[in-house]
């Protein structure tokens, strides 16, 4: 079992936490609104085949904000820094929810050292006649009951204690994520104009029953992205990573080990 290791790396006037695990092909996870343990449950079987790298966004977890970052533009455009700052080249991207609609953003700025592109139940489009979830609206046990699809995911979910520092942790992700996605609400009204740039091996991963980002939007996206490839998981709400463990990880392997 691959060790996670912590560190933190000087990007522009970011001190950037990341965790590092394995070795191999690069493959970089960017979470979505609820910071990193969204990819804690497929980070250790990723690392058997990858060197692993999951970062804090600015203003969650560890890392704190820049006061010049606004929006979901200025993440993408830092994270350009980050793949420079950290010397990736060739390297898979793989983002969830929030940090799919980064590495969309990321992918039609500059995708030259991009090997595939992987979108879980991403943010960042709306679909006419398809209401979005509003996460800054829902309490906490109605956001539980449209993330999971699956009643014990729920339960586990509803049963969770969290100590006080977790609490801030979970406060300042949801007061970042509001910053930089309040207005206009999870979505980029031009993305969909660019996503045609996006000429690289692309999967989309997404769960039927997702309360957030319904089935729709997974076709949507399958759409606008020439070539992509597209999955959906039966009985899965919006983390295929957990509801969909097994099935999940096979796939995401098998496509970036297949790309050339």
């Amino acid at each position: 079992m691959s060790k996670i290791t912590t560190e933190t790396v000087t990007v522009r006037d970011v001190e950037l936490t990341l965790r590092r695990a394995g070795e191999g092909e690069t493959l970089l996870l960017l979470h979505g609104a609820n910071g990193s343990m969204s990819w804690l449950p497929v980070v250790e079987a990723l690392a058997e085949h990858y060197h692993v790298i999951l970062p804090d966004h600015p203003g969650f977890g560890d890392t704190e904000a820049p006061g010049w970052m606004d929006n979901i533009s200025d993440v993408s455009y830092f994270y350009l820094d980050v793949i420079e700052a950290l010397g990736l080249d060739r390297f898979h991207l793989a983002g969830h929810s929030m940090g799919g609609w980064i590495a969309a953003e990321i992918g039609v700025r500059d995708a030259h050292r991009i090997k595939s592109l992987t979108l879980i139940s991403a943010a960042g489009i709306r679909v006419d006649g398809t209401s979005m979830g509003d996460l800054f609206a829902w309490s906490p046990e109605e956001t539980v009951t449209q993330v999971f699809a699956q009643k014990s995911f729920r339960d586990q979910a509803l049963a969770m204690e969290p100590d006080e520092a977790q609490i801030q942790i979970m406060l300042q992700n949801r007061q970042m994520a509001a910053r930089l996605c309040w207005t206009p609400r999870l979505h980029n009204p031009d993305l969909r104009k660019w996503l045609h740039r996006l000429d690289l091996p692309t999967l989309i991963l997404w769960g039927d029953s997702d309360g957030i980002f319904p089935e729709p939007y997974a076709h949507a996206y399958h759409e606008l992205i020439p070539g992509s490839e597209l999955e959906v998981y039966e009985n899965c709400g919006h983390v295929p990573m957990a509801e969909a463990h097994d099935a999940f990880l096979a796939r995401l392997t098998a496509f970036t080990q297949g790309v050339a």
